[in-house]
């Protein structure tokens, strides 16, 4: 039992960490997740990839400052619903103000591993795709939180990630040089300069985990990488039974 209240503290230790980290830098990554060349058409691909319909559900796990769900709207149309989740605050101010004149648009405060249910709109019954983009570097179980919105999703809809990970591509050296420089300067604390396990390295391991596990879990599996090979982006079709 002390054990468990141990592991239990240190984990809120970790977050309430990544909270005031993500919260204090919302400014800077809402531009950098809005203006960096590339990223809009990556974000337009990405809403493409769920496979939406007018009227659709679509939630988007670690929703940050909102850059996807315009794109995600623009999917569903106005009969249909977005949710976007977050756990910072100053984040989620952000991307409700982004979202400001959209009524079928909800952002939610709450865990992308322990979906709030109870805080969604009325009358939601079904969500027909789930989006994660550079989230499951972040969770502990990726492939587990992978199961998690697998199991979601309704029989025949969509899960997507898309994640940064060191490129494979023949000019790779220097772009994950650069990439290897972004992750450690975004991963709370940033005030290390040396690290028992690579951030880079680890962050790989969780999304080579999360993307196999969508590929195990779909019945059909896009695959691509974009933006100099950095980002790898995965959409899989639940089976419908």
């Amino acid at each position: 039992m002390a054990s468990n209240s141990l592991l239990t503290t240190v984990r809120s230790m970790a977050t309430e960490d990544a909270q005031e980290f993500y919260g204090r830098w919302s400014g800077l990554y809402d531009v950098i997740a809005r203006r960096t060349p590339g990223i809009p058409r990556l974000r337009r691909r990405t809403a493409a990839a769920c496979r939406l319909e007018p009227g659709d559900t679509v939630v988007e796990m670690g929703c940050g400052t909102g850059a996807n769900l315009p794109y995600l709207r623009e999917r569903v149309g106005p009969e249909g619903t977005v949710v976007g989740i977050d756990f910072t605050g100053p984040v989620l101010e952000r991307a409700r103000e982004a979202t400001a004149g959209y009524d079928n648009v909800h952002v939610v405060r709450g865990d992308a591993t322990r979906l709030p249910l109870a805080a969604f709109p009325e009358g939601t019954t079904e969500i027909d795709a789930i989006l994660a983009t550079f989230v499951v570097g972040m969770l502990s179980d990726p492939a587990g939180a992978v199961d998690d919105w697998c199991d979601l999703v309704r029989p025949g809809g969509h899960v997507v990630l898309a994640n940064a990970a060191r490129s494979d591509a023949w000019y790779a050296p220097p772009v994950n040089a650069v990439f290897r420089a972004i992750v450690v300067l975004s991963t709370p604390p940033t005030t290390k300069l040396r690290y028992e396990n690579e951030p880079h390295l680890r962050l790989d391991e969780k999304i080579d985990a999360a993307h196999a596990r969508l590929r195990d879990r779909s019945v059909a599996v896009a695959d691509e990488t974009r933006v100099f090979g950095v980002v790898r982006l995965t959409g899989g079709r639940l089976p419908k039974h």
